[in-house]
C-alpha cells in the first residue's frame, strides 16, 4: 500500500522504488545494481562522479542480511511512523561535494535514515548531531527531520561507513568489508579538499583510517587509538588531514552524560577552525 510522504504528500511504496520522486533520490530505474561484494568493489573503483556514486550506493543489494532487514523494517515500521512510507534502501553520503570537513559515522538507523533516506536524519542521534553542526556554524538549521526539510551543510559532508541499517546497529565484519569500497570511492571523489575528518565512535575512527589508507594515504604506526577529542595527523594523497575523534551521538551516550552538548561543541568548533571554514 502506498503512503504519502510526510512533507511532500506524494505517494510512495515502502521500500521506495528508485526514480519515483522521493526527495533527494539520486537513482533511476536504470541505475546499475551491485548484487555481490565483487560487484561493489568493481563499481566503486570505476565510478567517476559523486551523483553516480550516490545513485549506485542507494540501490546496492550486495549484503543479503542487510537487504532483508532494511526492507522488513520498511514494511513493519515503528508504530509512531506507521502512516509514513519508508525509504528502505542504502543511504548515500550527503553535503558539500568539495568539503573541507568530513564526518564519518557507523550506519543509518532503522527508524531514522532507513525511513527518511538521509543519513543521521529522523532519529535522536541526528537531532544531536545536526544541532551541534548548527551551533558550530556548519549547518543552516539545527533540525533534521526528512530529506526535503531544507537543511544544508557548509563545507561539510556526512557519510556512514555502512550504508544499510543493520540489525541491533551491528553490521558483521563481512558486511563492513563489502561496503568499504563505497566509502573509499566517496573519499576519492570528494576528499581532495578535506582537511579534517570527524570520526563518530570507534568504528567510525577505524573506517576513516581505512578510507584514507585505501585512498593511497598513509596512517601513522602504531595505528592511532580512538578517544573523544583524540587527534591524529594522516598523510592523505592530497596532503595532511587531521582525524578528530568524537563519541557517537547515540542515546546511550547522550542520555548517560558520556557525551554532552559542550563536548560536541568543543569537537565541531575545533573541526571548523582546523578545516578553515570561515
Amino acid at each position: 500500500m502506498s503512503l504519502a510522504h510526510p512533507r511532500t504528500g506524494v505517494l510512495f511504496d515502502s521500500p521506495v522504488l528508485p526514480g519515483t520522486g522521493w526527495p533527494g533520490d539520486p537513482a533511476t530505474a536504470d541505475t546499475a545494481v551491485a548484487s555481490t561484494p565483487a560487484q561493489v568493489a568493481a563499481m566503486a573503483e570505476a565510478v567517476e562522479a559523486v551523483d553516480q556514486l550516490d545513485a549506485e550506493v542507494s540501490v546496492c543489494r550486495a549484503c543479503p542480511r542487510l537487504v532483508e532487514w532494511r526492507e522488513q523494517t520498511a514494511v513493519t515500521k515503528r508504530r509512531s511512523f506507521a502512516d509514513q512510507p519508508y525509504w528502505g534502501r542504502p543511504v548515500p553520503g550527503w553535503g558539500a561535494e568539495h568539503p573541507r570537513l568530513m564526518v564519518v559515522g557507523l550506519a543509518p538507523a532503522a527508524q531514522g535514515g532507513n525511513r527518511t533516506g538521509r543519513v543521521f536524519t529522523g532519529d535522536r542521534s541526528g537531532d544531536v548531531l545536526y544541532a551541534a553542526l548548527y551551533r558550530a556554524g556548519l549547518a543552516n538549521s539545527p533540525i533534521s527531520v526528512d530529506a526535503a526539510d531544507g537543511l544544508m551543510l557548509r563545507g561539510t559532508r556526512v557519510a556512514a561507513a555502512v550504508r544499510c541499517a543493520p540489525p541491533d546497529n551491528a553490521p558483521t565484519p563481512a558486511e563492513r568489508a563489502t561496503c568499504a569500497p563505497w566509502l573509499t570511492a566517496e573519499w576519492r571523489l570528494t576528499g581532495g579538499d578535506v582537511r579534517v575528518i570527524v570520526a563518530l565512535g570507534g568504528f567510525g575512527w577505524r573506517s576513516a583510517l581505512d578510507m584514507v589508507r585505501s585512498g593511497g594515504g598513509q596512517v601513522p604506526r602504531p595505528q592511532p587509538k580512538f578517544g573523544h577529542g583524540a587527534t591524529a595527523t594522516l598523510h592523505a594523497a592530497h596532503g595532511e588531514v587531521v582525524l578528530l575523534g568524537c563519541y557517537h551521538p547515540s542515546q546511550q551516550n547522550t542520555f548517560t552524560g558520556k557525551l554532552t552538548e559542550a563536548m560536541l561543541d568543543d569537537v565541531f568548533h575545533q573541526a571548523r577552525k582546523l578545516a578553515g571554514i570561515s
